[in-house]
């Protein structure tokens, strides 16, 4: 765990044992969907599990799970919101009016939101916190990674090259505020037909093995464009998918 004498404190009700920031170096890599599939894996072996949306300006957890609740307080604070099957889940999709509603704020008040999703909320014994991150080295990973107990990062990326290329400055950013790397997931693949069973990779020739070998960190999964995460997530019904995508990547994060 990060030591900082920024780290925010926590609700004194709350209890966080382990948080994994899920980054990439740039949008349209599925990283909010990686961060879903992840808390899914995590909370079906029973760990008790939360994901706070820290993407404030393009917050998807909430559609993904199929949430249209508010957050909820009491005399003791902000409850999370929860999913179907569990999960802890804080965006601020879940405080606005009407989730189409455009967050135009100023960089410092977006900051400071996600660190009061941290210390304001109260987390009742989450084993695993996932965050999901906005894309890029802005703000608001500074802000999580200096406010927030980070144990470790996951970095999504896809097989573009150019992605790769990006999604490194994240991986450099990371090391520069000595925040423990727990590996690489590339997203998107390849498509596996489902009649003949041939691999086509959409989006050419994939450099994560380079990525992975000149960084010396590990690659935890490989995941296919799947047809029916689209359609869940569309629906709200992720929590529906059951396919085991994770198990060394899960194996890796129960370890740190």
């Amino acid at each position: 765990m990060a030591e900082n004498s920024m780290i925010a404190k926590l609700n004194p009700n709350s209890s966080v044992k382990k948080v994994i920031a899920v980054i990439s170096g740039k949008g349209g890599v599925g990283k909010s969907i990686v961060t879903s599939l992840l808390a899914m894996a995590t909370n079906k072996k029973g760990y008790k599990t939360a994901i706070l949306d820290a993407d404030l300006t393009g917050p998807s957890i909430p559609k993904i799970f199929g949430l249209k609740e508010k957050i909820l307080g009491t005399e003791f604070g902000l409850f999370p919101a929860k999913s179907k099957n569990g999960i802890n889940i804080v965006s601020l999709n879940l405080f606005l009016n009407q989730e189409t509603d455009p967050v135009i704020w100023r960089g410092p008040l977006i900051s400071n939101t996600v660190k009061q999703f941290w210390s304001d909320i109260i987390w009742e014994n989450i084993d695993i916190m996932f965050i999901d991150m906005p894309p890029g080295t802005g703000d608001v990973p500074l802000t999580v990674f200096q406010s927030i107990p980070i144990d470790g990062i996951i970095l999504v990326t896809s097989p573009q090259e150019l992605v790769s290329m990006i999604v490194t400055k994240s991986l450099n950013m990371a090391k520069m505020m000595n925040i423990p790397i727990i590996g690489i997931i590339e997203n998107m693949s390849y498509f596996k037909c489902p009649k003949c069973g041939e691999e086509e990779k959409i989006f050419g020739e994939s450099h994560i093995e380079e990525l992975s070998i000149k960084n010396n960190i590990p690659l935890l999964a490989k995941i296919p464009i799947i047809s029916d995460i689209a359609r869940l997530c569309d629906s709200g019904e992720i929590e529906l998918f059951n396919q085991d995508l994770f198990s060394t990547a899960l194996e890796e994060i129960l370890s740190k």
